[in-house]
C-alpha cells in the first residue's frame, strides 16, 4: 500500500476523533481500511506460507492451516 494512503487513513482517523467526517468521506476511509487490511492479510499469509517449525530432534516441518 503506498504511504499516500496510510498516511490518508490516519487524517481521517484523526479528523473523525476531532472533527467528524462526512458520508463521503467515511466510505472513503471503509474503502481504504478494507483495502490496508486485504493487503495486511496477503502478506501475513505469505509469510506463514515460508515459516517451519523445528521439533526436539532437528527436523523443519512445515506449517499447515488450520481447518
Amino acid at each position: 500500500m503506498l504511504q499516500e494512503k496510510i498516511d490518508r487513513i490516519n487524517f481521517l482517523s484523526k479528523k473523525s476523533k476531532t472533527t467528524g467526517l462526512t458520508e463521503e468521506e467515511k466510505l472513503e476511509q471503509q474503502k481504504l481500511r478494507q483495502e490496508y487490511i486485504a493487503e495486511w492479510r496477503l502478506g501475513m499469509t505469505q509469510v506463514l506460507d515460508n515459516t517451519y517449525i523445528m521439533d526436539d530432534k532437528g527436523n523443519k516441518k512445515k506449517l499447515t492451516p488450520k481447518n
